[in-house]
């Protein structure tokens, strides 16, 4: 058993492609059917619109800022720069985590938080 997809709901797709693309830069694959999806390293990411989505659950589908994507990058000080630079609001950080990373944070177009990561000396042991 693996996680095969990790898929958001978003209200602008185009926009959000762009964000993903432009912003996080995950590498675009393609588009179909209000559908788009990312090459993310062995799991696929993708986008769906939410307007679409009742469809596979039954239900309206509500925007929602419940839960994150975290991105691993090699130097989270350079990405926040690049971000700032792109005018993008940094929500926290850069700043150094207890758990061995160093993050920067900020929200997609549909208010989902970004992280991105930079693995760095644990200060705390696990229990």
């Amino acid at each position: 058993m693996g996680i095969g997809y990790v898929i958001l709901y978003v209200g602008e797709l185009e926009v959000s492609v762009g964000f993903y693309r432009d912003v996080v830069g995950l590498a675009y694959k393609f588009t179909d059917a209000g559908y788009a999806e990312f090459d993310a390293g062995g799991v696929r990411f993708g986008l769906y619109e939410r307007r679409r989505a009742e469809w596979l659950t039954g239900e309206v589908v509500s925007p929602g800022a419940g839960g994150e994507v975290v991105v691993m990058v090699d130097d989270v000080d350079g990405c926040a720069a690049r971000l700032r630079a792109a005018g993008v609001p940094v929500l926290s950080g850069p700043a150094d985590r207890p758990w061995g990373h160093r993050t920067v944070h900020v929200a997609d177009p549909d208010g989902f938080v970004v992280e991105f990561a930079q693995e760095i000396p644990r200060t705390r042991r696990r229990q």
